[in-house]
């Protein structure tokens, strides 16, 4: 049996006639594959049948026929209303029937996306997207394509904290390597702009230490913005790898990356002055990259790691002395450093305003408190739930035999005690 496109009168009626049980709408759903090419080339006809059909009814045919629709380029004065259309789908589409074609949906997504930049209204993409992730993902722990999407236009928007909220699942199924460069690249952008730069560092290192075959620009651009706040975050800079890192990152990133590496070479010296001189050198590579900032931060975070420095040494310095060791300017500008500190947790210090004394104190963390137990007890639970999820997934690859066959052929490679024995229990 065909659909009955002759008509936009009659491709409604098919929808609208199954798209009652889910038998109906699997059948449908045959239908119209068969019927695509027809949909596609005669979109312009069809796009009516939008009108006429229910997006919370008959979803899997109206997002065969806005898929079409959305398809090809789309005129300018037109934007503003398919934005409109792919909003409100998405708002009310059945997760069950759009979940039988993921990839139309990812599609029509997609071009949401797109034509909100072109109008230059990132915003009016953020809540559909975040919820066309929650409808198509199949679990909290599944990364969808349009993950990057939406990140990307958080980042556009200066959505940090709607961003943010997506970079709190933990992901441990991928579908495409490139969906999860982007994934982490744009999340450590928001991570960022959240102040969150322990949670960035971690993004843009699971970017640079990811399995490649070929080296690819987000890598590069993350390995830069990495050691940018590695130097901001941690006031240093390893330029060694983790040995789990592939050959290539190791082969080519510092490569692509000299003027980032030398910065922080300059910034392991402790000289202001230097360090200044080099930025300011440097600064048109610096800022054709969108990097500036962040190395202006850099910089500043210089006088901070020489003041958390003399935390080590004394118990009470003048702010005048501070100033001086510090290489900071004015006594004046060295208490507004020390109080960002302060007011960041880096550093425990009291004021004196009288004689301008800084007095450094202990940690006043006791770890006895409710809070500190609940964390800490949240802590375990989160890493013993990660543990099982490791061991079940080592225990799968250890039987995949398109794995073991991998290993076998380069077992001769390696030392044979370097792999788990394969278990008996399977026939290879």
């Amino acid at each position: 049996m065909n659909l009955n496109v002759n008509s936009v009168d009659s491709l409604v009626a098919e929808i609208q006639g199954l798209s009652g049980s889910s038998q109906d709408v699997n059948h449908l759903n045959s239908l119209l594959k068969q019927s695509e090419d027809v949909i596609r080339s005669q979109a312009a006809t069809f796009a009516s049948c939008l009108t006429r059909l229910d997006p919370s009814l008959h979803s899997l045919g109206y997002l065969y026929v806005l898929e079409a629709c959305t398809a090809g380029p789309i005129p300018e004065a037109q934007a503003n209303e398919l934005v409109l259309s792919v909003v409100r789908f998405i708002d009310m589409c059945s997760v069950e029937q759009i979940r039988l074609v993921p990839d139309k949906f990812i599609s029509v997504c997609k071009r949401l996306h797109e034509q909100v930049m072109v109008l230059g209204a990132p915003m009016r993409a953020v809540a559909p997207l975040l919820t066309a992730i929650r409808k198509i993902q199949l679990s909290s722990e599944h990364l969808t394509p349009l993950h990057p999407d939406f990140l990307q236009v958080c980042l556009s928007a200066k959505c940090y904290k709607i961003g943010y909220s997506i970079l709190e699942d933990d992901v441990l199924e991928v579908d495409q390597p490139r969906d999860f460069f982007l994934y982490c690249y744009y999340g450590g952008m928001i991570c960022i702009g959240q102040k969150r730069l322990a949670k960035a560092l971690e993004l843009f290192h699971n970017v640079v230490t990811a399995p490649m075959s070929s080296m690819n620009a987000i890598a590069v651009e993350a390995y830069k913005k990495y050691i940018l706040v590695s130097l901001i975050h941690l006031r240093q800079f390893s330029a060694s790898f983790p040995k789990y890192t592939s050959s290539v990152a190791q082969r080519n990133l510092k490569n692509f990356s000299q003027p980032y590496i030398e910065l922080a070479n300059s910034y392991s010296t402790g000289n202001i002055s230097e360090l200044e001189a080099f930025v300011q050198a440097n600064q048109e590579k610096f800022e054709n990259g969108n990097n500036l900032g962040l190395v202006k931060q850099v910089v500043s975070s210089m006088y901070k790691r020489n003041i958390q420095r003399l935390t080590q040494t004394y118990l009470t310095l003048s702010l005048q002395d501070i100033a001086n060791t510090a290489q900071i300017n004015t006594p004046k500008e060295a208490e507004m450093h020390v109080l960002e500190m302060i007011e960041d947790g880096e550093i425990y210090a009291t004021i004196n305003q009288k004689d301008g004394m800084v007095r450094f104190l202990e940690d006043p963390e006791q770890y006895k408190t409710c809070e500190m137990i609940e964390h800490i007890d949240s802590s375990i639970q989160r890493i013993m739930k990660l543990s099982k999820k490791l061991t079940t997934m080592d225990e799968s690859m250890s039987c995949d035999p398109l794995y073991l066959s991998k290993v076998g052929r380069e077992r001769q490679r390696y030392d044979f005690d370097d792999f788990d024995s394969v278990p008996q229990k399977f026939n290879l």
